[in-house]
């Protein structure tokens, strides 16, 4: 199996909230777990025989839970927080020879570019989508961020 194949197996685990997916085929076998606190007993799921995979939700068993995305940004601080639109990786720049598409002090307008979130190996860009100037960076770049992860503060 391909990395590539995981990668968007644990996506698709993300957007359903599957718990937990056993993949055996062919004399090989994965088993990809979130981190998680389930609160209730859930359905185990078997996908239609033929499919290369089944899913199973676990019961609470002490599973830990997820670390959390932690920023110095309170959310009564004045100004408006851009947010990740998805989940991925934040990179600050396009690449890690350049700068970085923006700096505190910096104006934006809703059209700029203020950081790439990368997703299953694409690279998304993000727009400000506000207009102001950038206060506070709140994400160090190749840093995981969830969806609503605040990124940037704008006053």
């Amino acid at each position: 199996m391909e990395l590539k194949h995981i990668k968007e197996l644990m996506a698709a685990m993300g957007r359903t909230g599957t718990k937990r997916i056993v993949l055996k085929k062919e004399g090989f076998e994965i088993e990809i777990e979130r981190d998680s606190i389930i609160t209730s007993q859930e359905d185990i799921l078997d996908l239609e025989q033929g499919r290369e995979f089944q899913t199973i939700r676990k019961a609470p068993e002490a599973l830990p839970k997820s670390p959390e995305i932690k920023s110095n940004a309170s959310n009564d601080a004045p100004g408006t927080f851009i947010n990740s639109p998805m989940v991925g990786t934040f990179y600050a720049a396009p690449s890690p020879d350049d700068p970085s598409f923006i700096k505190v002090g910096d104006k934006v307008d809703k059209n700029s570019v203020v950081c790439i979130v990368e997703a299953m190996k694409v690279m998304n860009e993000i727009k400000a989508g506000v207009s102001g100037t950038v206060v506070e960076i709140l994400v160090d770049s190749a840093t995981p961020v969830e969806f609503g992860t605040k990124l940037f503060r704008i006053v």
